[in-house]
């Protein structure tokens, strides 16, 4: 099953390199944009919505040290994981004070970048564990596999996307308007319409007996997911 998994900029003036992650990241169910340096990151980053960023160190201009200390100041918890090929200690704490979260040495192995940004991310959205608990329902990030009561819930891939950005952000109200962004890719004709068909649909699965009650309609504000975090989570 192909989930969203956030939107995330890629900031990495090797074009090759910048292409083989957008690539790989696209199959993954990221939505990427791409900068080639650190001022048309800071750019991208005002016209967008992006939830994680992948910034090269070693960039012509506005060097990738300075570029996270300015996106730091404006985005104080948005995760940044630094792309090098420096190794040495102090070129890590001088990333780490900058106000990156993780560092990653060139050359990498592509599931070690991916696994860094799905915890950043889960981190971000204030939860410890691939497994968000909210009540007797368990969504699994890694397996993307959901359950109620134990018992395994089949969805379509839209279904999940939503319930995946409703537990996520579980005690928030989240607008039809980021649900529909969530659903379609970028050139996708989107339709918010598709968003009440689909909310119903997860309702009727999760909560057949209509005794959970798991995703509150906000009228004119949008969803809610209304069951409790686990602590566990």
């Amino acid at each position: 099953m192909d989930d969203s998994q956030g939107r995330l900029l890629i900031v990495e003036d090797d074009s090759a390199l910048r292409r083989s992650l957008r690539t790989t990241l696209d199959v993954m169910g990221f939505d990427v944009g791409e900068a080639s340096n650190g001022e048309e990151g800071l750019v991208r980053l005002r016209m967008v919505d992006y939830e994680a960023v992948l910034l090269d160190i070693n960039m012509p201009g506005m060097g990738g040290i300075e570029t996270c200390r300015r996106i730091r100041r404006v985005y104080t918890k948005m995760p940044i994981v630094m792309l090098t090929v420096r190794d040495s200690e102090d070129d890590k704490v001088e990333a780490l004070e900058a106000g990156a979260d993780d560092y990653v040495t060139k050359p990498f192995h592509f599931e070690e970048v991916l696994a860094r940004l799905q915890a950043l991310l889960r981190r971000a959205g204030g939860w410890a564990t691939p497994q968000l608990r909210c009540g007797p329902v368990v969504l699994d990030t890694r397996a993307q596999t959901i359950q109620v009561d134990g018992a395994p819930v089949e969805l379509t891939t839209f279904e999940y996307r939503i319930l995946e950005h409703l537990m996520l952000r579980a005690g928030d109200v989240i607008s039809k308007t980021e649900l529909t962004e969530r659903l379609y890719d970028q050139d996708f004709e989107r339709d918010s319409n598709v968003i009440e068909v689909l909310v119903g649909r997860l309702r009727r699965k999760l909560d057949p007996q209509d005794r959970l009650r798991p995703i509150e309609t906000l009228r004119g504000r949008g969803y809610r997911f209304a069951l409790p975090r686990d602590a566990s989570s």
